[in-house]
């Protein structure tokens, strides 16, 4: 597996876990249970930055929304600067 490929499947785990986070705040669920807190610890340094400068609309939280376009910025950058080594 190339690191290409790697740094591909990383990018699309991490914005899996980001859409869980949003499904999880739909539904009551125990948030000590170790895939929860998971899953809360791991995305919520690339959410709260974001959740700090987007206020939440008609309860809507936006955030997230915002969070998913930068990741998927940063990941085409990545992944371009990485065609452009090998």
């Amino acid at each position: 597996m190339s690191l290409y490929s790697i740094v591909n499947v990383m990018f699309e785990v991490y914005t899996f876990l980001i859409i869980a986070e949003v499904l999880m705040s739909w539904v009551p669920h125990d948030r000590y249970h170790p895939v929860f807190r998971f899953i809360e610890e791991v995305t919520e340094p690339v959410l709260r930055p974001f959740r700090r400068l987007i206020p939440v609309v008609g309860g809507i939280d936006f955030s997230p929304i915002v969070a998913l376009m930068a990741v998927e910025l940063v990941r085409r950058v990545i992944l371009s600067l990485l065609i452009g080594i090998f």
